[in-house]
């Protein structure tokens, strides 16, 4: 396969694709090692890939990929979003995962510009104001940092923003508004060959619902959890994820099953919670927080609110136990609240929930609430 640009742009330089692809031009750090070796290998014409899944659908394991199910993936986000031919697209994620491969294979197959920088908080400090960036993805955590950085201005000029990996907080999403590119949240896993699915953030179509991608189909299986078919997968993908389904392209996500929390017969979605409760967290603590359980001998499960951070302060746990309740039925109200000095998070900056969980016995503060 034959890709239309002679050169791409990658942490600062200009290089040679041919150059890309007789070895003779070496990588700087692991992304470009790893950036190179996936263009020369598309571009060579390799017919499979082998990545590891994150365990949307189950135990985490190692699937082939099919050079022509990426192809069938690119042409649908095309389809999706307007990518042209001769778009610059922005490289800022890592092409060890699905993410950053299929930046790669959208822009060899449809002709886009590539410009690649080595993944940072804000990575937009390494790029050159004039540059024109058309198309870029990002992770949650990248984006939290520009709409609260002095590069946020290239929401102005961009065009479209995909964003996965991880949920948004509604603070961010709610900053978007104000901003001409075109942001979508993803979803799709591994499994899915990235994003099958898009939920706009701002603009005229903001929603709350994902969007599924032309030619995806979607139902629900007896748990309420989201299967997927589309014509390029081999196979029906199960997951996970719990979901209300207004019409058949759309869905709305609430949470995962594996994260239902049993407390006194009553099961609790800890997402759900978690988005009731958001603008009062916002209000109260710059912390990040989660919801989640530990076994109780009357209960079965008791709710803890669970905050990331050394300490808080007296006044944030009075305005915590005195607002919660207002909005929080009494099954739904945590009946702790517990603080932890870290959260546990996957390399694309996911809460990693189990991991966190295992370090509950650590917390530095433990705070009951009456119900």
């Amino acid at each position: 396969m034959k890709y239309p640009h002679d050169q791409i742009g990658i942490n600062g330089r200009e290089v040679q694709v041919q150059t890309i692809l007789d070895g003779t031009t070496e990588g700087r750090d692991e992304f470009e090692k790893q950036t190179f070796s996936f263009i020369r290998a598309w571009l060579t014409g390799q017919a499979t890939f082998e990545l590891q899944t994150s365990g949307s659908t189950g135990t985490p394991k190692k699937i082939i990929i099919h050079r022509d199910q990426m192809i069938a993936s690119a042409r649908l986000t095309q389809e999706a979003v307007g990518l042209r031919e001769n778009f610059t697209a922005l490289l800022c994620i890592s092409p060890g995962y699905i993410g950053g491969k299929m930046m790669l294979v959208r822009a060899l197959v449809l002709g886009l510009k590539l410009v690649a920088v080595t993944p940072a908080a804000n990575v937009f400090e390494k790029l050159p104001s004039s540059l024109p960036i058309d198309f870029a993805a990002l992770v949650p955590y990248q984006l939290y940092q520009v709409v609260r950085s002095k590069e946020a201005g290239w929401l102005n000029t961009m065009k479209t923003v995909i964003i996965g990996g991880a949920a948004l907080d509604t603070a961010t999403i709610s900053m978007l508004d104000v901003y001409a590119c075109r942001c979508y949240a993803t979803y799709g896993m591994t499994e899915t060959i990235s994003h099958v699915a898009l939920q706009p953030l701002n603009g005229p179509d903001k929603s709350q619902e994902f969007t599924l991608l032309h030619g995806i189909t979607a139902t629900q299986d007896d748990r309420g959890c989201l299967v997927i078919e589309a014509a390029y997968l081999p196979e029906k993908i199960v997951t996970n994820d719990l979901v209300s389904q207004p019409t058949a392209n759309r869905f709305r996500w609430l949470g995962r099953w594996d994260n239902i929390i049993n407390s006194g017969g009553v099961k609790i979605v800890p997402e759900e919670i978690e988005r009731k409760i958001q603008g009062v967290m916002d209000q109260a603590t710059r912390s990040k927080f989660m919801l989640c359980s530990t076994p109780d001998p009357i209960l079965g499960e008791k709710i803890i609110l669970l905050l990331e951070g050394s300490e808080l302060d007296s006044t944030t746990i009075d305005r915590l136990k005195h607002e919660l309740p207002k909005i929080l039925s009494r099954y739904e109200l945590p009946k702790e609240i517990m603080v932890l000095d870290k959260f546990s998070y996957g390399p694309t900056g996911k809460l990693k929930r189990e991991g966190t969980v295992r370090n509950i016995d650590k917390s530095v503060q433990n705070f009951t609430l009456k119900t």
